[in-house]
């Protein structure tokens, strides 16, 4: 399995370091070949080659099997157009690799359910998947601009019967692993688009008969997330809509350092942390790096096809939780157990390995 690390700007190099490491551990456990190369995207790469996407890089991710990025992005270049800004990189990234199913998933650990800003009573019990269609809407439609004098800029919200039904089949099959309960978020009431989509989701809906769907506006979606988030279990909706409600979702855990995402469909899957580049306490040592290893675990379970491997992180990250161990943005008052990112990355490898081992010796019988 050939895989692109693109550690990008802020604290991506720092979790991304770790994450390989875990991916490393575990793929060797498992006898999952991997060979991984480094390359170059958004700030970082804007520094040594003045795009935010070189070439060079795009030729690497389109030949892997997949790519795992650490964040994107610096207020160092803030001064620039947005398609010359590092966050263009990451744009032309999905485009080139063809993803358009972004899923985040969100649940409420055992260990963290007072680091959430929700009371124990209404956020324990969640776990959620949102699916969002990440190649369409607003920030891929056209025509978008400025106007000449400056006084006015647009952006075209678009999408086809096409791009909707191929990530409402991702989001259904999502849901019939899971509770079979899909809600479809949109803004029908207001949006032509949401139109659309709504009448394209009830349609697909007829091939999944074991999935029960249910319609909800976006701005009702977003109240329900933060007053009964465990009424959820796939949400699927538009690009915009999506990154602002997974975001929403990723803080209810406690902390955007925690939560993985995939991007599927396309060539070339692409697994990133839902968490920024912070360049504020970047090089700190400081930073969670779980997010990304995290990310790692789903790497294994839908591009290697390895759901024990997946398992094996996943479970690592739980018995180091359950320990105590906290990195600084989800540490407790008075916590005794706060460890560095260099830390916390070390804890998860070796329990990954424990695990590995115990899971790959079941496996192997």
């Amino acid at each position: 399995m050939k895989i692109t690390i693109l550690p990008g700007d802020g604290i991506g190099p720092e979790v991304c370091k770790h994450a390989v490491s875990v991916l490393a551990e575990v793929a060797s456990a498992f006898e999952i070949y991997i060979e991984a190369d480094e390359h170059l995207i958004g700030g970082a790469a804007i520094r040594a080659t003045g795009s935010p996407f070189p070439e060079e890089t795009e030729a690497a991710c389109v030949a892997s099997d997949a790519v795992l990025l650490g964040a994107v992005g610096s207020p160092e270049f803030d001064h620039l157009l947005p398609e010359s800004r590092p966050e263009m990189g990451l744009l032309k990234l999905r485009k080139a690799l063809g993803g358009f199913a972004n899923l985040r998933p969100a649940a409420a650990v055992d260990a963290l359910i007072d680091s959430s800003p929700l009371r124990r009573e209404i956020f324990e019990g969640t776990d959620l998947l949102i699916v969002r269609e990440l190649l369409g809407g607003l920030y891929f439609g056209g025509p978008r601009g400025f106007s000449s004098d400056g006084e006015e800029a647009f952006n075209t919200m678009r999408y086809t019967v096409d791009e909707i039904e191929r990530v409402a089949h991702v989001a259904f099959t999502s849901a019939q692993g899971r509770r079979r309960k899909l809600t479809s978020v949109d803004k029908a009431n207001v949006l032509e688009t949401s139109r659309l989509w709504r009448e394209t989701v009830t349609k697909i809906a007829e091939e999944y008969p074991d999935v029960e769907l249910e319609h909800l506006f976006v701005d009702a979606c977003a109240m329900h997330l933060v007053t009964d988030p465990t009424r959820f279990d796939v949400i699927l909706t538009e690009n915009l809509f999506g990154d602002i409600l997974s975001d929403e979702a990723a803080v209810l855990t406690g902390s955007l350092g925690m939560l993985p995402s995939a991007t599927i469909g396309g060539a070339v899957d692409l697994y990133e942390p839902v968490h920024g580049s912070a360049p504020e306490i970047a090089g700190k040592n400081i930073a969670n790096p779980l997010g990304a290893i995290a990310s790692v675990a789903m790497l294994l379970r839908y591009t290697a096809k390895n759901e024990q491997a997946a398992l094996a992180v996943e479970d690592a990250i739980k018995a180091i939780l359950n320990e105590g161990y906290r990195t600084i943005d989800i540490a407790e008052t008075g916590c005794r157990m706060v460890v560095s990112t260099a830390d916390m990355g070390t804890l998860v490898a070796s329990r990954a390995i424990e695990h590995a081992n115990v899971k790959y010796a079941y496996h192997a019988v």
